[in-house]
């Protein structure tokens, strides 16, 4: 656990967010020890936090025994060098065990995950995440995407709740995250923080600037991460002619070759991760492998991306 609050280090970040991926042995089990070197990698490469067991870790496919070991080795990775946060999730009850598990293993933070399966009323939402915020010290990150979306009121009530002290968006809505901001600003004012939360963050980073949002998720980080920390300088440094570059040339048609299978946010991330190198394994149930082709694919795609990063030199 880093000694700084996690709002101040998360509030100005020096590179891109990295959301690992959970390696796997031969026989299906967990690896830690190819998972630390994958946490320790990122870390090296410029990494602002780790956001360990979230959606691209799968967390969904972890048992909790399994959760708390890589959050731990995530911790013991970054050797306090930069943030950990661990993902929690499903019911109210569950979450808060993952919460506490986290929290023992010396997490820095929450990503709240959306609860499992259910659409649950905006009151219900609220009174799940206070009680996660409520359970351990950690501070939260509200996760909105498919079954969790809140008004803006809610959010308004969620900046108020003590350890509540962001919201990450997985579901693109400008208009209703341009009424969050605006609702919060004038009615909890305060540092509270906005993420974006896309699967492939960078596509659409752009637009959620105008609406002050300067954070974002970097699933690309982890495969490749020169890329990665070459767009998030260019759009710290407003470098129109490189964002536009490499969007063009690599986040737009990496963004269309993820599209091409269900599951791809994870596992041709975790492909890509593959082909730099270091076997992590393959993705467990439900989710799938990519086809052979789209794997070969993805490699041409970052070597592309490599090219237009030595094309700036």
């Amino acid at each position: 656990m880093t000694s700084a609050p996690l709002a101040a280090r998360l509030s100005d970040p020096s590179g891109p967010l990295f959301f690992p991926v959970t390696a796997y042995g031969p026989d299906g089990a967990v690896d830690l020890d190819v998972y630390r070197a994958h946490v320790r990698r990122g870390v090296a490469d410029g990494a602002a936090a780790v956001f360990a067991c979230c959606g691209t870790g799968e967390f969904h496919a972890l048992l909790p025994e399994e959760f708390e070991a890589c959050v731990r080795a995530a911790v013991e990775a970054a050797e306090g060098r930069v943030p950990v946060v661990a993902g929690a999730g499903y019911g109210t009850a569950l979450a808060v065990r993952y919460a506490r598990l986290a929290e023992g293993a010396g997490a820095d933070g929450l990503l709240a995950m959306p609860p499992y399966l259910v659409h649950a009323p905006q009151e219900g939402l609220l009174r799940h995440y206070r009680e996660i915020a409520a359970a351990t010290a950690l501070p939260v990150i509200v996760y909105q995407r498919d079954n969790a979306v809140l008004t803006p009121a809610t959010a308004v009530a969620l900046a108020r709740t003590d350890g509540v002290i962001g919201l990450k968006d997985g579901l693109g809505d400008l208009d209703l995250m341009q009424r969050i901001v605006s609702a919060v600003r004038t009615e909890a004012p305060g540092d509270f923080l906005y993420f974006n939360g896309l699967p492939t963050a960078e596509q659409t980073q752009l637009a959620y600037r105008a609406l002050g949002i300067t954070l974002y998720s970097s699933a690309v980080f982890c495969f490749a991460p020169k890329i990665a920390v070459a767009f998030h300088r260019a759009l710290t440094d407003g470098d129109q002619d490189t964002v536009r570059r490499l969007l063009d040339g690599f986040y737009r048609p990496f963004v269309e070759l993820r599209a091409q299978g269900r599951g791809y946010a994870v596992s041709l991330v975790k492909a890509g991760v593959r082909l730099r190198g270091l076997d992590v394994g393959e993705v467990r149930p439900p989710l799938h492998e990519p086809s052979e082709d789209h794997v070969k694919r993805l490699a041409l795609l970052v070597e592309r991306g490599h090219a237009l990063l030595e094309g700036d030199a």
